[in-house]
């Protein structure tokens, strides 16, 4: 059953830097191609990364990969500080940048294209928001809402504008495109993030306060990846089971 379009692909290939909007992109077992394959650790707390939730300011360093999306290295990894410089990911100024904003001292750790652990991605290998959802969350909440506070690998644009109903969807399939199928799991419970504004860094606690209080905390939600592939802006997706 054709349920809708996919509207908008975000990968991160930086943790907690801004992510980048793609055209389209390889579904690997363990997500979108290089989601979350970069990130820096928190070396104030071992074994952990640093995150948005410990220095907003991060949700306003763009990253982006230059160059084709290869299975044996990732492209280089572009990053535009909020002041405009352009560096690559571990250069040594922009690492000293960080560290001197987030008062922490951070090192970079990256990934490979074939393998990015669980624990980079969170919770599971995808999350994904409807249209719908977010419209009816911009009425709950009384301002308006930018998708990306919500972190999102899939927007997806529905046929039936109804709000949730992915919700209903836990335990199900659904194909996207020609080629991949993924698994819906479960909600995704949010966090301090959202109050982060991701064009301004601005913070703002009134959204988790409006999701906890009307939606049980619960926003958007998690899927498995079952089949692998290529998936394109607007590819139809159907409910398959």
């Amino acid at each position: 059953m054709l349920i809708g379009h996919i509207k908008e692909i975000v990968r991160h290939p930086v943790k907690s830097f801004h992510g980048e909007s793609v055209q389209k992109t390889k579904v690997m077992k363990y997500g979108l191609y290089g989601d979350r394959s970069h990130a820096f650790l928190d070396e104030t707390r071992p074994g952990k990364y640093l995150t948005i939730t410990q220095f907003p300011e991060m949700a306003l360093y763009n990253a982006r990969f230059v160059g084709e999306e290869l299975i044996e290295k990732f492209p280089k990894v572009e990053i535009t500080t909020p002041e405009g410089e352009i560096f690559d990911w571990e250069h040594e100024e922009l690492i000293k940048q960080l560290e001197n904003k987030s008062k922490r001292a951070i090192s970079p750790i990256q990934y490979s294209p074939s393998f990015i652990p669980l624990g980079a991605i969170e919770e599971e290998h995808l999350q994904l928001v409807t249209d719908a959802s977010l419209q009816k969350i911009k009425e709950i909440w009384g301002k308006e809402v930018n998708y990306r506070r919500f972190r999102p690998n899939l927007l997806l644009t529905l046929i039936e504008k109804v709000p949730f109903v992915e919700e209903t969807w836990f335990g199900k399939r659904i194909k996207i495109g020609n080629e991949v199928e993924i698994e819906l799991k479960r909600h995704c419970e949010r966090c301090m993030i959202v109050t982060v504004n991701p064009d301004t860094a601005e913070k703002d606690a009134t959204l988790l306060k409006t999701i906890v209080k009307e939606r049980n905390n619960f926003f958007g939600v998690y899927a498995s990846v079952i089949k692998t592939g290529e998936i394109h802006v607007n590819d139809k997706v159907s409910l398959i089971d």
